[in-house]
């Protein structure tokens, strides 16, 4: 990865950018497999599976006009528990909006760039309106969570 020859790009923000395209990665990569799970909420899925791709590809431009090269997703991720229900399909779900919360937290605190960081936000707060959305379809209360993308102690 090149980073240094943008000045205006410091590492540590070109670094939280590619751990938020990581994220991305993973989450269009998981709404994928859950698709067989949850024929029911078909929409929600599609809606999901298409905001994070186009995230992860606005990502990959960012990090190119940085003078870094996107790191590539990985072959497959690994769900926190075996994905073979409706209810694991969903906690998937649910585990990496949290994931992307996160990642894109972690923009915002590395980065200057008043654009990234809103672009950042953005990501944050839809990936946190999704992450409720799941945890209300799964009955968990409550179900938003305060300050999303901080570890809840």
């Amino acid at each position: 990865m090149n980073q240094s020859n943008t000045p205006s790009s410091a590492p540590s923000s070109v670094d939280a950018l590619q751990e938020a395209l990581a994220a991305e990665h993973a989450a269009v990569w998981t709404y994928g497999l859950v698709s067989a799970f949850i024929d029911d909420q078909a929409p929600a899925v599609a809606e999901g599976a298409n905001a994070h791709r186009a995230r992860r590809d606005t990502t990959e431009r960012a990090l190119r006009d940085a003078g870094a090269q996107p790191r590539p997703p990985a072959p497959a991720y690994l769900p926190p528990q075996p994905v073979d229900s409706a209810t694991s399909a969903i906690a998937a779900l649910i585990a990496v909006e949290t994931d992307a919360c996160a990642a894109w937290r972690g923009v915002m605190e590395r980065t200057d760039d008043q654009p990234q960081r809103k672009s950042a936000l953005d990501a944050l707060t839809q990936s946190a309106i999704r992450a409720t959305r799941w945890r209300k379809t799964a009955g968990i209360t409550p179900a938003a969570t305060p300050l999303p993308g901080t570890a809840v102690g």
